[in-house]
């Protein structure tokens, strides 16, 4: 049997959308919206797993200046030049730590940043507006939006003044 493909969310109307969503336009009850966060996960992108320490100092030598040096330091020592050979290692080993290291930070900056903006969302809850992490908001919320609001997830507009 074949079942009718139902309409995109756009082209249906608000009424249709609240009743698919299980929603009302004064909001979720909390209950429901922890409910609703533990069936369908919190609203974030999957991050992708930090790289493994060996991964980012072998990433490291993945860099034409570091096999020019090293191609140098083996025909160095090839030629006999065993302390030559070896200060031209050394440039190499340091140049790696020092790219490991500065790869270390800026990593670390970086969640910093992502923490300090962490996104939030004004939503209607118990029908009354609440400020809540975006990673919160869950299917048939009602967010409310401000001029210069960034959009927190997918969302359809109910009503729009101006």
């Amino acid at each position: 049997m074949n079942t009718p493909i139902p309409p995109p969310w756009h082209a249906q109307s608000i009424t249709e959308v609240l009743s698919a969503l299980d929603s009302q336009t004064t909001g979720l009850h909390s209950d429901e919206a922890q409910s609703r966060l533990a069936r369908h996960g919190p609203n974030q992108l999957t991050q992708a797993p930090p790289m493994p320490l060996w991964r980012r100092v072998l990433a490291q030598f993945h860099n034409l200046l570091i096999y020019v040096l090293l191609v140098a330091a083996a025909v160095t020592a090839l030629m006999g030049h065993g302390t030559d050979a070896g200060v031209i290692l050394a440039v190499v080993l340091l140049n790696v730590g020092i790219g490991v290291l500065q790869e270390g930070k800026a990593e670390k900056a970086l969640d910093a940043i992502r923490h300090l903006l962490a996104p939030h969302a004004v939503v209607l809850r118990n029908g009354q507006a609440c400020d809540v992490d975006a990673s919160s908001l869950v299917p048939g919320d009602v967010v409310l939006l401000a001029s210069g609001d960034s959009l927190p997830a997918d969302v359809g507009l109910l009503q729009a003044h101006r």
